[in-house]
């Protein structure tokens, strides 16, 4: 198939490749089990070869950001400090030795006492889900999922942002911890709601209030079903609460957010907000190929 980019969204556990043509409009989607965790150093070739479906055509431009641009990846693609936008990052790109593929390089920054976080693959997201005519006022950009993002972009820039491993705190209580010894598989919004408001409460602390998902379950005021739910709440309340506390260090206006990701996974984002208090839209579905295209046309890897 023709195209005038493949763009690769490429990541710790899965790849998806996007066919985008002269307009930048997704002409095909491929995906495969590829994350760089599961690639020898030396199997990215062949792992490019099996998620095209087909050896790369020298002639098409790619363009991949993600966990491949880590030390773990094909090559390492080095940092970029915030703040940063479309023009900068693409500055910034780093090429494939012997292939047409360009890498985008995550973003670091550091917080008021110095500490740094970084992202990969959420700085194409961001861009991806911007209007470049339009976005000129302050924004904020939730990416729910293992560790999520909370950026504040302002004039189509990133100026900062904070990681919260709510994600893999999860993961890990819930199949690590004693915590999940009394859990069934089960759906419950309710025990969900509830786990919520247990964090947002202004005395809640996370570390003591962890240990009430064995307590409910112990003396059954919780049902096996529902222990899952009902620790996802805590956790997710707990990232909110933080959530808010940062923006409001960082003199920003918390009452609207704007979602992307994983459809499920950013609805019961939009639940949790609602609950708090705070307006949440859900961004384009596509953000990481409308990303990774806006990067190839500032870089000028594409000349369309």
């Amino acid at each position: 198939m023709s195209a005038a980019l493949i763009a690769i969204d490429w990541g710790t556990s899965s790849a998806r490749a996007y066919w985008l043509d002269a307009r930048g409009d997704i002409a095909r989607i491929a995906s495969a089990p590829l994350g760089v965790q599961k690639v020898p150093q030396s199997g990215f070739p062949a792992a490019l070869t099996a998620l095209l479906g087909e050896a790369p055509d020298p002639r098409v431009p790619m363009i991949a950001c993600g966990m491949i641009g880590s030390r773990q990846g094909w090559i390492e693609a080095p940092y970029r400090d915030c703040p940063a936008d479309a023009a900068s990052i693409a500055s910034a790109l780093t090429i494939v030795p012997g292939m047409p593929m360009a890498i985008v390089p995550g973003l670091a920054c550091r917080d008021p006492s110095g500490v740094p976080d970084v992202m990969r693959g959420e700085e194409t997201q961001i861009l991806g889900a911007l209007d470049a005519a339009r976005d000129r006022a302050i924004r904020v950009v939730v990416l729910p999922g293992t560790h999520s993002k909370w950026a504040i972009v302002r004039d189509a820039t990133i100026e900062t942002f904070a990681t919260f491993l709510t994600g893999e705190l999860f993961a890990v209580l819930r199949e690590h911890s004693i915590l999940g010894r009394l859990a069934a598989p089960g759906d419950d919004a309710m025990a969900l709601e509830r786990g919520l408001r247990c964090s947002l409460e202004e005395d809640a602390h996370l570390a003591h209030d962890l240990f009430s998902a064995r307590t409910l379950a112990l003396t059954g005021e919780l049902a096996p079903e529902a222990v899952g739910d009902y620790l996802s709440g805590l956790l997710l309340g707990a990232e909110l609460a933080a959530g808010r506390r940062w923006l409001q260090r960082q003199r920003v206006p918390g009452t609207s957010v704007q979602l992307i990701g994983d459809a499920v996974l950013c609805e019961r984002y939009r639940k949790a907000f609602a609950l708090a208090g705070l307006d949440a839209i859900t961004g384009p579905a596509d953000a990481a190929a409308r990303g990774l295209w806006r990067i190839a046309q500032q870089a000028k890897v594409i000349s369309v």
